[in-house]
């Protein structure tokens, strides 16, 4: 019997050309959209979802999430997961799942863009990208490589992203 009480949440249907985008400093180059978070839905479950598309020969950083788990899954291209010390293969419908402390990086290792999904729950890997990053328009061409910003550690540690173990 379906729940009479009415969702806080509003229904939300963007074209990619509506998603927030932001153009992405090395070393992933390439693209992140923006697609949905609590401020567009209001949902009850608090998330982010979105896409990124990693350049060729370039790649996300390892990192950790520590109050987050991830989902990824790839649309297009072809990559490797870091996972742990594993190798595991990125290609088209590969999906992999990220609990909270488990640090991952991914690679290009293809002659095209990798472009894979994202939902990080709760939210707050869409503020990073914004943070990081340069906003971008549809079908515009992309800049040169730029650096990440300066203060990146910070802009990590207010966001999604927990410190590395280190070695």
């Amino acid at each position: 019997m379906p729940d009479s009480e009415t969702s806080p949440a509003r229904l939300v249907i963007r074209q990619p050309e509506e998603a927030p985008g932001y153009w992405q400093p090395v070393p992933a180059n390439g693209f992140v959209r923006c697609l949905l978070d609590g401020a567009a839905t209001g949902s009850e479950t608090p998330f982010a979802f979105g896409t990124q598309t990693v350049d060729p020969g370039c790649h996300v950083r390892e990192h950790l999430h520590d109050r987050n788990e991830e989902i990824i899954f790839v649309i297009a291209g072809e990559g490797e997961a870091h996972v742990e010390g594993a190798v595991h293969p990125m290609r088209p419908n590969s999906c992999f799942f990220f609990p909270r402390n488990r640090a991952h990086s991914f690679h290009n290792t293809g002659s095209g863009p990798l472009t894979f999904a994202w939902c990080i729950m709760p939210g707050g890997l869409e503020t990073f990208f914004a943070r990081i990053g340069r906003p971008r328009t549809e079908g515009e061409a992309p800049p040169a490589p730029f650096p990440r910003p300066e203060d990146v550690l910070q802009i990590e540690a207010e966001t999604v992203f927990g410190a590395l173990p280190k070695p």
